[in-house]
């Protein structure tokens, strides 16, 4: 009786809020307000589909915090390779435990997402239509639907339908709550909350399209004693039987539904469910890899690399079309993602982008694959999933991790299949573990192991004699990457150290029952009774010690791998890492061994102790103790200073760089560099990545520390990479940049690096670089102010004439240099006579090198003749113009023909031909002009090892070191 009034009464409560609401908005009178007031209001609210277009937008084209490797120039648009997608059959779908790195294409029926959506024959009752896509971890599943959503956001896909709405399974199987269809839509998107789409009336629901993404973290249960039945959409129930009622077409029968699942899951949902059939097979050609490293590595807002981009994408597709092991990693999608990462990261480093380490790559990729995914006990089952079984990464660890140990241990990258079972397989025991372990082989093991591609490569002859299939890790650093993780993480115990741990826990968790059984005991038994109860108080210890011990073991480990002696001949570990993706093109290096150096294993190991990554580890179950990183520090720290005691090749001691990168801890980083006077990184090819590693580890240093020499000789360094390298020059005494083809505009850095109040230069060498005149004048411009150099390099820098009149002029303004090098400049006999002028008048200058130089023997005598000082209180200058001083050998005649002999294969040969012939010259003349027979054989020894470079170089043979 009473409630038409309470309607009346509520409907004008309406009509007054509506009216206020209005009048405070009303920007015009009040007079004839009613009846534009209303249709102005109804006309300007938002459409919710419009707003719910507006932040799926928003949220879609959010980048997870790993795409920052690429600097934050893209976006998903420009980023999204279609992969391939293939409706399946049922006779396809039975042998779907077949490895997802078969690359059989079936172009004729491939499909887009929207042709899944058309309507068939046997499906037009007006029923919506339920597609499944699944497919294998890493093949694109998520991207797929991520583009999707946006596509449909613009307008551009599945335009059909008026409203998409995107659920994350993973937030499904976290609600516990019972919840309707319409709350359970609003929880996530308010503004569809009174939507009549969802209403349930008529047939509204053909426009709506329901997505659920990652099905398998769901466990669905169709039994109906399990999820009764229901069609009100505002009816409450658990989360998990409103998807099954959507998916039995019982609540809202006309809407469509897009559910996205691995291959282990796919069973879960009864095929009579299901209309279509669908599975994403990555990318199964050449061409939409490089499709996908085109956008990654080319499409960037800095246009400094494009060039550098667009060769490296032709070699990684030289390398792809090669068939190589890359080609198969690449069919999965996301060791695309991982091989642009990389790439990104060694090629394109810079200053002003955020820190990145080798390791953080890796571990980001591992967290966008499996970050939150947990390895479930199987549908309908109620047994919960014990702690040290619930995260998918740690079963990783423990399973492929503990195989690459095993290949790392023993020098292995490849691996049969009775060994995957072995190692994989294990002993397991329950129903439980076989349901695991057949998920894991199902959905996760082809994402780590490939097939063997043999092409090119050599196998050893029982493997040829038993033709049994290899398999390796589908990128060979994610095979030491998962090895030092097994080991970082501890899961390489001894019998001993598994046992004391238990006996541990187990007191510590006990500790007050023991303690009042021992006090209680001890008033009852015989004293040497009591001993072994107070022997459970020593385990904690006991155990303490070994597992120092054990970290103890990990950093000689460390120190172990990276040392290698017989290591020696590779490239450092950067440029190994380079090469297994792009490929080697060109004359291949010989190999000296099949045995595997592994040299990034060491490396991974310390940066994985690194802050940032044991968050990221965490998120993945994976944890690393504080007191495991202290205590691996503190046991790396007496190794690597130990080590470092010995002297290194240069690419252990670029690897050595690396590392302490890697493990991002100033600290250890200056206790280790400060153990070494001396860097010589001579030949190593020195590229952005490595001069921000090299400044970096040197910036870590105190600013009393100075190495006494860096070289960086024959690095192919440029001005971009020399900026880098600034802070490093800093700190070093000796400073060899020879042969590193550095131009005039060079010079300006270097005046600069000079002038720097905090420089402490003495050497510096700059021979066999383009300087020109124009870069020496720039550079001569720091010599009146720079308080420093005493040793000043110029050879074969293109000075001529000019060059050095301008560094003549210049040389009384700097006094404290004391030998300069400015051979191999064609200079002249005039220029060289006033600068030995100058160098005599000179204070504090020794030495002046003018061998290699067009200089006559009229020249030459005069040069020495002025060498001598004009006042006994002055001192001799030292003239170096030829192998010979007037009639006597010259005492450095050794080291000017050592200089010839190691600098032939850069030099013109017809120049250094000729210099050759002059020596000879000088030596005969010199020789006939000794009296004494012992001379005359001294002469004659210098003229043989000239004719015998002499002839090396007429041969265009690379002349012997001795």
């Amino acid at each position: 009786m009473n409630l038409l009034p309470h309607r009346q009464m509520s409907h004008l409560l309406k009509t007054w809020r509506m009216w206020q609401m209005g009048m405070e908005a009303a920007p015009w009178p009040v007079s004839g307000f009613y009846c534009r007031k209303f249709t102005t209001s109804n006309s300007l609210e938002p459409d919710p589909i419009e707003i719910h277009k507006r932040k799926l937008l928003l949220w879609f084209s959010h980048l997870p915090q790993e795409e920052k490797q690429f600097g934050g120039f893209f976006s998903p648009e420009t980023m999204h390779v279609d992969p391939l997608i293939l409706e399946t059959d049922a006779e396809e779908r039975a042998g779907l435990l077949g490895s997802p790195f078969q690359t059989q294409t079936h172009c004729n029926r491939s499909v887009t997402v929207e042709q899944l959506f058309q309507h068939t024959d046997t499906w037009s009752d007006g029923r919506g239509l339920n597609v499944l896509i699944y497919g294998a971890v890493g093949t694109g599943k998520s991207t797929v639907v991520r583009k999707l959503v946006l596509d449909w956001c613009a307008g551009t896909t599945l335009s059909h339908f008026q409203l998409l709405i995107p659920f994350s399974c993973e937030d499904l199987s976290q609600l516990s709550k019972v919840t309707s269809l319409r709350d359970l839509v609003s929880r996530k998107y308010l503004h569809l909350k009174k939507h009549p789409l969802l209403s349930g009336e008529g047939k509204q629901a053909k426009d709506v399209l329901f997505l659920f993404n990652g099905m398998e973290k769901m466990q669905l249960d169709f039994r109906i004693g399990a999820s009764e039945l229901c069609s009100d959409p505002n009816e409450g129930l658990p989360p998990s039987v409103v998807v099954v009622n959507l998916l039995r077409k019982y609540l809202l029968p006309e809407a469509s539904i897009l559910i996205t699942t691995r291959l282990s899951a796919l069973n879960c949902i009864p095929q009579k469910y299901v209309t279509r059939y669908a599975q994403i097979r990555g990318f199964n050609d050449p061409s939409r890899q490089r499709a996908y490293f085109t956008s990654r590595l080319l499409k960037q807002s800095d246009t400094a690399h494009n060039q550098e981009a667009q060769d490296l994408v032709e070699l990684l597709y030289l390398n792809l079309q090669r068939e190589s092991q890359l080609a198969a990693a690449c069919f999965l999608p996301s060791y695309c993602w991982l091989t642009c990462a990389t790439l990104h990261f060694l090629r394109f480093t810079n200053t002003k982008a955020p820190i990145r380490t080798l390791t953080g790559i890796y571990t980001s990729f591992l967290r966008l694959n499996f970050g939150g995914e947990v390895l479930g006990t199987g549908a309908g089952t109620d047994m919960p999933i014990q702690e040290h079984q619930s995260s998918l990464m740690l079963y990783v660890v423990r399973t492929v991790g503990k195989l690459a140990f095993e290949g790392v241990t023993y020098k292995r990258t490849s691996f049969s299949e009775a060994e995957l079972e072995q190692w994989i397989g294990g002993k397991t025991k329950t129903d439980e573990e076989l349901h695991q372990l057949a998920m894991f082989r199902t959905d996760v093991l082809d994402f780590f192991l490939a097939p063997s591609i043999e092409s090119g490569k050599s196998i050893s002859q029982d493997l040829r004699e038993n033709n049994e299939k290899q398999y390796v890790f589908a990128v060979p650093a994610m095979q030491e990457y998962l090895a030092a993780l097994y080991v970082v993480l501890g899961e390489n115990k001894s019998a001993l150290e598994k046992l004391t741990k238990k006996v541990s826990v187990a007191i510590g968790q006990a500790s007050e029952d023991v303690n009042a059984l021992v006090n209680i005991f001890s008033k009852l038994i015989p004293l040497r009774i009591f001993a072994v109860f107070n022997l459970l108080k020593l385990f904690p210890k006991l155990y303490e010690k070994i597992s120092s011990l054990n970290k103890g073991s990990i950093a000689r480990t460390m120190a172990a791998e990276l040392f290698h002696t017989e290591d020696s001949y590779n490239e450092d570990v950067l440029d190994q890492v380079e090469q297994n993706l792009v490929g080697v093109h060109g004359p291949q290096q010989q190999q000296y061994s099949e045995r595997q150096p592994f040299e990034l294993y060491p490396i991974f190991m310390g940066g994985l102790l690194h802050y940032g990554n044991r968050v990221l580890l965490q998120q993945l179950g994976c944890s690393i103790q504080s007191t495991t990183v202290a205590q691996i520090t503190h046991a790396i720290r007496k190794y690597l200073v130990r080590e470092l005691n010995k002297p290194q090749p240069p690419e252990e001691l670029m690897d050595l760089l690396v590392l302490l990168y890697e493990f991002q801890n100033p600290r250890l980083t200056a206790e280790v560099v400060t153990s070494i006077r001396a860097i010589r990184l001579t030949n190593i090819r020195m590229t952005s990545l490595k001069c921000f590693i090299l400044s970096s580890v040197l910036s870590c240093t105190p600013a009393s520390y100075y190495l006494e020499e860096l070289d960086l000789s024959s690095c192919l360094l440029n001005n971009d990479t020399l900026q880098m390298l600034c802070p490093a020059f800093r700190h070093t005494y000796n400073l060899n940049l020879q042969f590193n083809t550095l131009g005039p505009e060079f010079c300006s850095l270097l005046r600069d690096l000079l002038l720097d109040p905090r420089s402490v230069i003495r050497s510096l060498k700059l021979c066999d670089n383009p300087l020109m005149e124009s870069g020496v004048q720039i550079l001569v411009e720091a010599l009146p102010e720079n308080q420093s150099l005493t040793n000043l390099s110029l050879m074969h820098t293109g000075l001529g004439d000019e060059g050095v009149l301008d560094l003549a002029k210049r040389l009384q303004q700097h006094r404290r240099l004391q030998e300069l090098n400015v051979a191999y400049n064609n200079i002249g006999d005039d220029a060289a006579l006033l600068l030995v002028d100058a160098c005599r008048e000179h204070p504090s200058i020794q030495t002046v090198h003018l061998y290699l130089n067009p200089l006559s023997k009229v020249a030459k005598q005069s040069l020495y003749a002025r060498g001598v000082p004009r006042s006994h209180s002055g001192q001799r200058v030292k003239v170096l113009a030829s192998v010979t001083e007037g009639t006597d050998l010259s005492e450095n005649w050794r080291p000017i023909l050592n200089v010839i002999r190691e600098n032939s294969s850069s030099w013109d040969q017809q120049h250094v031909i000729q210099q050759l012939k002059v020596f000879l010259e000088d030596l005969e003349w010199g020789r006939q002009q000794q009296q004494s027979l012992w001379k005359r054989l001294h002469f004659r020894r210098v003229e043989k090892g000239v004719r015998k470079i002499l002839k090396m170089y007429r041969n265009n043979l690379p002349p012997s070191k001795k």
